[in-house]
């Protein structure tokens, strides 16, 4: 049997060659052979045994004039302590616990990784990954390493960077000791090439990106002695070759290969008097601007469709672009236009609380966290790109200037950002991104105001669909202000594969699901066996009605084939209906399903579904069908998994779903009514209009004296003055 499975496994790796483009096949062919290489001849850097004082000079007088305004402005410890004093309180109390050897790693707090960590082990699954050459460990076999997510977070080396800014804040020399100790114990312990630590790229470059920082901010300890700097430039050096000689054109071009450009253009402006800096330099710039055109769609959206990794892009131009123009890096104009562009779609994105909503893979990581905030608290970002373009929408969306945004452009920044008059984007807040696919209702900009957000696009990118979740036309929902209706989030990559296929299955989102079955059947932790898509058909917007007209394939593949469209109508500036016709020939399971954050929910004898947060304000959802339906609300389950979010990686708590369910021969409609309510004991009085078959045609609401009648087309809403 084992014979017969790499005989299979072999055809179809040959398969795979015969179909690769020449140019992937000479690039995957010089890396094998590199790989060869450093397994029979390992390939360190000479590491001299004593350092040169005239080069740590000339790399701290480089680093002045081309790094980042915010390390070396001598202000910026009396600003953070005198306006910002809870982000120096989270900063030195994250501190003093790393003293003691606890770390927040992802969703996991509080992990006990003792004074020396072992920089190969996840304390999670007690695993330790083998200490081998990089390219014979398998980064995603949980049972021999555990999960590397976790590994690798520890190995960013995020966390000493907090250890840096301390002492920046404070002068206390023992943070700058504990950091040069890390530093140096690491290199000892991961010789260039072995371990789980050199096996991807882009954890590499983020790792050299934090040591540029930590190195900078320590500049002026007695404990950066020019051997430390020494020991430490050598393994940089080893970072760059590494990162350089395994860029991720083919095995996963999204933000791999932008992350993996971002740490050479680094390497190359902090480091100019290594060998092949001006190279990195160069290589590093030409793929983010090339990158930019490919990931991004027309209309701004990041093609994997995920709001994490759109965040994450964004992250990585802004650094770029505030490099480039601290050190003359001519730009396009138009890169700035689609980081822009980038920003724009994040903005509207952005729930009434300020909360970024969940939309595909999120993995709670970021570039560089040079302050401590929820995954889903995006106003960092947004102040940085506020002080970048000067635009007034980003500052309404940041509300005020960010810590990270004075770590990383000075505190000329604060009065930059303060110098915007903050005001919301121009135009009608109701807009869709059709290339994206992703169309956006709210009734205004306003704190406590009404948002709806549908996912009209397909699964994930077509180079990898990896990001993505089978949650083709789901719904998220915030009414006055709260969130209601959310993305379940991701759970884990690879350390529970129940856990991983459910939060991006189909029932963990608020869409229809059929037969019991996802939209997308997983193939391992970032594969699917067959890429579902959605497409937008329709798209309106007037002062009375937005309007979103979308169909998903998923369920084609059924021996019974079955087509899902689903219309979302927003009556402004009060509530929405969902109109879902599922269309076949024989019977099926059909569940509609509704995905809340953790709140009170119940479900009335009239039928009406209600979600409070508060005990007056709410939520009223109600759907209507030609034949009977029944809604459960299910929480906590196990067997098979229901009911549960996740608010960052490795963290999962119950959360209630409502579920209509019903076995019935197809064609079916069911027809769902999203009301915010002031009060929760007064819900509208509806009467349901249906034709001559039962199927729900339109809503009379003799309160509102209105009423709204939808066929196949555009519904048609009538208002009686009297």
């Amino acid at each position: 049997m084992q014979v017969i499975q790499r005989t299979s496994a072999s055809r179809r790796t040959l398969r795979r060659l015969f179909q690769m483009p020449l140019p992937e096949l000479v690039y995957r062919g010089r890396q094998e052979t590199f790989k060869w290489v450093e397994r029979i001849y390992p390939t360190a850097v000479d590491r001299p045994p004593h350092g040169d004082r005239e080069r740590l000079t000339a790399f701290l007088h480089n680093a002045e004039a081309r790094f980042f305004e915010g390390p070396f402005d001598e202000q910026l410890p009396a600003t953070l302590k005198s306006g910002m004093t809870q982000h120096c309180e989270d900063l030195l109390a994250s501190a003093e616990e790393i003293f003691r050897g606890r770390f927040d790693l992802l969703g996991y707090r509080d992990l006990d990784l003792g004074d020396h960590p072992d920089w190969h082990f996840d304390p999670i699954a007690n695993r330790r990954a083998p200490m081998r050459h990089w390219s014979r460990i398998d980064p995603l076999d949980f049972d021999t390493v555990g999960d590397s997510k976790i590994i690798w977070e520890l190995n960013r080396h995020q966390w000493l960077l907090r250890l840096a800014q301390a002492y920046r804040l404070t002068g206390d020399k023992r943070y700058a000791h504990v950091v040069v100790r890390h530093l140096q114990d690491w290199i000892n312990a991961n010789p260039a090439g072995v371990g789980i630590n050199w096996a991807s790229s882009l954890e590499i470059a983020f790792r050299l990106i934090a040591w540029c920082w930590t190195l900078i901010l320590i500049r002026d300890s007695r404990e950066l002695t020019p051997d430390v700097f020494a020991r430490v430039l050598a393994s940089v050096e080893e970072h760059a070759t590494r990162i350089e000689r395994y860029l991720s054109y083919y095995f996963s071009p999204n933000t791999h290969l932008t992350g993996e450009a971002l740490g050479l253009v680094y390497a190359g402006i902090v480091f100019p008097d290594l060998k092949r800096a001006a190279r990195w330099q160069s290589v590093g710039t030409g793929i983010l601007v090339q990158e930019l055109e490919r990931q991004v769609l027309s209309d701004g959206v990041y093609f994997e469709r995920s709001t994490c990794y759109q965040r994450y892009t964004v992250d990585i131009y802004l650094h770029f672009l505030i490099l480039a123009a601290r050190t003359g890096i001519e730009v396009p104009a138009r890169t700035r236009e689609v980081v822009r562009s980038m920003v724009d779609v994040l903005v509207a994105l952005r729930q009434p609380d300020g909360a970024m909503p969940s939309i595909g893979d999120e993995d709670s990581g970021q570039l560089l966290p040079l302050g401590r905030t929820r995954p889903d608290d995006y106003r960092a970002m947004f102040a940085t790109a506020a002080v970048v373009f000067r635009e007034p929408a980003y500052a309404l969306a940041a509300g005020d200037v960010a810590a990270d945004t004075l770590w990383l452009c000075g505190t000329s920044a604060a009065k930059i950002f303060r110098g915007i008059e903050q005001s919301p984007p121009s135009g009608d807040p109701c807009r869709a991104f059709a290339a994206g696919g992703f169309a956006v209702m709210r009734n205004g900009w306003d704190q406590t105001g009404h948002a709806l957000i549908f996912d009209t696009g397909p699964l994930g990118c077509p180079v990898s669909s990896g990001h993505g979740h089978a949650d083709l036309l789901s719904i998220q929902c915030s009414a006055f202000g709260q969130r209601y209706l959310v993305d379940a989030g991701t759970g884990c990559y690879t350390a529970d594969r129940d856990v991983r296929d459910f939060f991006r299955g189909t029932a963990a989102h608020s869409t229809v699901m059929i037969d019991r079955k996802s939209q997308a059947e997983p193939a391992g932790p970032f594969g699917w066996k067959r890429r579902s898509s959605a497409q937008l058909l329709g798209w309106s917007s007037d002062d009375m009605l937005a309007f979103a007209d979308a169909e998903q394939d998923g369920y084609h593949a059924l021996p019974d084939p079955v087509s899902h469209r689903r219309r979302v109508m927003f009556i402004k500036p009060r509530y929405w209906v969902v109109i879902d016709d599922v269309t076949g020939t024989a019977n099926h399971d059909v569940e509609v399903r509704f995905q809340f954050a953790p709140m009170g929910v119940r479900i009335d004898p009239t039928g009406w579904v209600r979600a409070t947060r508060d005990g007056r304000q709410g939520l009223l959802l109600r759907a209507f069908a030609s034949v009977p339906i029944e809604g459960q609300i299910r929480k906590g389950c196990r067997a098979p998994m229901e009911g549960w979010i996740s608010p960052s990686y490795g963290e999962i708590e119950p959360a209630p779903a409502v579920v209509y369910a019903t076995n019935t021969q197809l064609p079916l409609r069911v027809v769902t009514l999203l009301w915010p309510f002031e009060n929760a004991d007064e819900p509208p009085s509806v009467s349901i209009m249906q034709d001559r078959a039962g199927s729900p045609i339109g809503f009379d609401l003799p309160d509102l004296r209105e009423s709204l009648a939808f066929g196949d087309g555009r519904p048609v809403i009538t208002r009686s003055s009297v």
